[in-house]
């Protein structure tokens, strides 16, 4: 058994491929965390009610979507025989998922105030629709991880390889928007959108060999899997889904996880205009400092996840470690010290990265072993509506935060209360958030090294 657990089936070519996946994820969610409330509310001067209620109801829209979503592509069609039950729906989500970014920097050009509802209507439809083919996307995308590579040893290689190819996405989504983006002029928004879909759709066209499913387990699904396959209906499905303990503690730690990370990136446009009152050039830097704390770090954790065998141990440690390293950015108002600890906090984000897609591998052959069926995409549906929660959340925060602090949408400057609200939703919020989930995951998470085992050894014997 141990030397089937380590088996590897695919190449690291292959590995590095699906990554290429992660980068035009990593590249739209980093660039519209960052730049979407704050263009709406600092640039066009929208109230900013009227932002986080566009982005409640995108989050609404998430929970039918995603999920249902994920539902539906788990069923068969006619082309599943030939493309595989995922490949398609990457490619049919992908291309307009990409085009719909551009679209969010370029609404209506009418009065704020006059025209707010102008505003706020285009804001709600055209982030829906992107959410709509993103999801179709990412549901697909995240459900080939557990069905394509399935020893332990093959699922950290790939997560690790992913992930360090991914992060090159959130480089990307660091640097290139400052690069073009100008404080006060609205058409530079437009221009890095024009530049992100291009290195998003060959990143798209690079992917392909990483998402082509192995013809072994489109036979499988088709022979096997589906014999006798009845289709639960959806609600019972989701709500059996939600009942698994390992899935769900690991699904609500990763909401907490989420919304560290989105009001955390969704803040640095607005530290470095008001808190450090410098270009947007300086976003480039502060991302910089994470990025190479998490690149740097994500071989040292893979290393320590073979070496204990154990990814719960493993995504735990690297969950406490980031909680802990939010705390001196409260007090910290020097630029450069910011992005030291900005760099340390990232050795932690690079653990939690690698670790994800094994962890949460994990939980589905677990569900797997229960129902007898595999249908990844559900649970991708599920992770990836709680991942658009998270922005709901950062938009309620960011709303009462900036209220109470008497934050000016549109203005040049801000006042210093406003200054220590920006703050509070950079550093004191996430660490709040992020604390929450490591003791979900230390609490509730329970699939030790030889809970796995046990359950490659069930899953073996089913034939999934």
């Amino acid at each position: 058994m141990e030397n089937k657990d380590t088996e590897i089936l695919h190449s690291k070519k292959e590995m590095a491929s699906y990554g290429f996946g992660k980068i035009i994820m990593e590249l739209l969610n980093m660039a519209f965390g960052a730049y979407v409330f704050f263009y709406y509310e600092s640039e066009l001067g929208l109230d900013v009610w009227l932002i986080a209620l566009g982005i409640i109801i995108y989050a609404i829209w998430n929970s039918i979507n995603d999920p249902f979503i994920g539902y539906l592509v788990d069923r068969p069609f006619k082309f599943t025989k030939k493309w595989g039950r995922r490949f398609p729906w990457v490619l049919i989500g992908g291309v307009p998922w990409i085009f719909f970014y551009l679209l969010l920097f370029i609404p209506p050009d009418v009065n704020p105030q006059e025209g707010a509802w102008i505003l706020f209507a285009w804001l709600v439809i055209i982030a829906c629709l992107y959410d709509l083919f993103g999801s179709l996307y990412l549901v697909n995308f995240t459900s080939i991880f557990p069905d394509k590579f399935r020893t332990e040893s093959e699922r950290r290689d790939a997560g690790g390889i992913g992930t360090l190819v991914g992060t090159f996405g959130v480089v990307l989504g660091a640097i290139v928007p400052p690069m073009f983006i100008i404080f006060g002029n609205r058409t530079s928004y437009a221009l890095q959108g024009v530049v992100i879909i291009i290195i998003c759709l060959i990143a798209l066209g690079l992917t392909i060999p990483g998402i082509r499913e192995d013809q072994y387990r489109i036979d499988c699904y088709l022979e096997v899997c589906e014999e006798g396959f009845e289709k639960e209906s959806f609600f019972k499905t989701l709500k059996y889904c939600i009942k698994q303990k390992n899935f769900l503690a690991y699904i609500i730690a990763f909401v907490f996880y989420s919304t560290m990370t989105t009001m955390m990136i969704a803040s640095i446009p607005f530290l470095v205009r008001f808190v450090f009152k410098m270009e947007a050039g300086a976003v480039t830097l502060i991302m910089v400092g994470f990025l190479l704390g998490s690149f740097c770090s994500i071989p040292l954790w893979i290393k320590i996840a073979h070496k204990t065998n154990d990814d719960r141990k493993t995504i735990i440690i690297t969950a406490f470690f980031m909680a802990f390293a939010l705390i001196p950015m409260i007090f910290l108002r020097d630029y450069y010290l910011f992005i030291i600890s900005v760099a340390i906090w990232g050795i932690g984000l690079g653990g939690f990265w690698a670790m994800q897609n094994p962890v949460l591998s994990n939980a589905i052959d677990e569900n797997v072993i229960n129902t007898g069926k595999r249908e990844e995409g559900i649970y991708g549906g599920i992770q990836t509506l709680f991942s658009r929660l998270a922005i709901a959340i950062q938009a309620i925060c960011f709303a009462i935060v900036h209220t109470l602090t008497g934050f000016v949408e549109g203005a040049n400057t801000q006042s210093e209360l406003a200054v220590w609200g920006i703050i509070i939703h950079m550093a004191l919020l996430p660490m709040i958030f992020m604390f929450i989930g490591s003791f979900i995951l230390l609490k509730f998470y329970n699939l030790t090294p030889e809970k796995v085992a046990i359950n490659k050894t069930k899953l073996a014997e089913m034939g999934l």
